[in-house]
């Protein structure tokens, strides 16, 4: 029931797919797509901070009738900077130094560590209606998100096609040729990292192998400047994630690790 994205451009869909997407225009995240009525919408822009690592700039939510527009530190409801916790009828926004978080009573949470990392949990009776980066909810990976009919999309071809159009924005697509390149050298480390006894409550919770697939993405990314985070995002995301399944990762920071 959960999507996310998280690091170095990594994306969970709601069925499980994991990919990359490096995109920096503004995308829809994860929107209701019935065609009669649309009960919400969340998009998302990412950009590069000041130490050129890939953070979300903003996160726009319609649900119903409001407007919720998300910056660090920031909330917006409707055009209007509002003090957190905000509460209007079938929404509740918190904030603290770490964390925004949403909750809208048609059955969404979302949770954003103000940097790089976006969790959205969506009620099942949202199954098979939603689109955007987080994919249909169909309950079955790949398909109709990067297999649809006869036609299959990389994950840069599936990024491009959730750009919410802005007539005066320019902002570059992605190039769809680039393939991810092959990063097994590092595998041995990742997966050390990922089983460590500081995760052993995560393992039947999570499938290990994508988290291990995209720490493989970022030591390559990183390509020998080991900035914890390369090193930590795809950990600290494995670590969100699993205590969001209800699992118990003990302490696995130190003074010279993340």
């Amino acid at each position: 029931y959960v999507c996310s994205t998280w690091g170095n451009n990594h994306f969970k869909t709601f069925d499980g797919d994991i990919y990359q997407f490096p995109g920096i225009c503004e995308y829809n995240f994860a929107s209701d797509c019935r065609e009669s009525y649309k009960e919400f919408s969340i998009h998302v822009q990412r950009g590069l901070n000041s130490n050129n690592h890939p953070e979300i700039q903003y996160i726009l939510i319609t649900i119903k009738d409001f407007t919720v527009y998300l910056r660090p530190k920031l909330a917006v409801v409707d055009g209007r900077i509002v003090k957190t916790p905000y509460y209007s009828s079938g929404l509740l926004i918190e904030s603290n130094d770490i964390y925004t978080k949403v909750y809208a009573k048609l059955g969404l949470i979302l949770i954003w560590n103000q940097e790089d990392a976006l969790m959205v949990e969506l009620d099942s009776k949202f199954n098979n209606q939603t689109c955007g980066l987080c994919g249909d909810y169909n309950g079955v990976p790949i398909y109709n998100e990067f297999i649809n009919g006869d036609a299959s999309y990389n994950s840069i071809t599936f990024g491009n096609l959730q750009k919410i159009s802005k007539p005066n924005t320019k902002c570059e697509d992605p190039d769809e040729t680039q393939a991810l390149p092959s990063c097994e050298e590092h595998r041995d480390e990742c997966e050390s990292l990922l089983t460590s006894s500081a995760f052993a409550d995560c393992r039947l919770r999570l499938n290990l192998e994508m988290y291990i697939q995209a720490c493989m993405q970022d030591k390559c990314a990183c390509s020998g400047n080991e900035d914890s985070f390369c090193l930590c995002s795809t950990i600290s995301e494995y670590s969100r994630q699993c205590s969001h399944a209800g699992g118990r990762p003990s302490e696995w920071r130190t003074r010279d690790f993340c």
